[in-house]
């Protein structure tokens, strides 16, 4: 028998938008640099000049975008 009260199931882990991130506009991490270099090579891009500026959030979206163009991440 079903339980109807049960809540549904999720598939995946929750995302949080990283504009809605309270520590988005922090410099980026380490891991974050090191990722984005790794991918930028795989994706045959220019190394990216404006590391240095980027925040968490932007290198999350940036990681996101490169990661859905060389495949990687899901």
């Amino acid at each position: 028998m079903t339980d109807q009260n049960s809540a549904p199931q999720q598939t995946g882990p929750a995302e949080k938008d990283p504009d809605d991130w309270t520590t988005g506009d922090e410099p980026m991490t380490g891991p974050q640099r090191s990722y984005l270099e790794t991918l930028t090579q795989q994706a045959g891009e220019d190394a990216a000049e404006d590391l240095d500026g980027l925040s968490k959030a932007d290198a999350s979206k940036r990681i996101d975008d490169l990661q859905a163009k060389t495949g990687r991440g899901n």
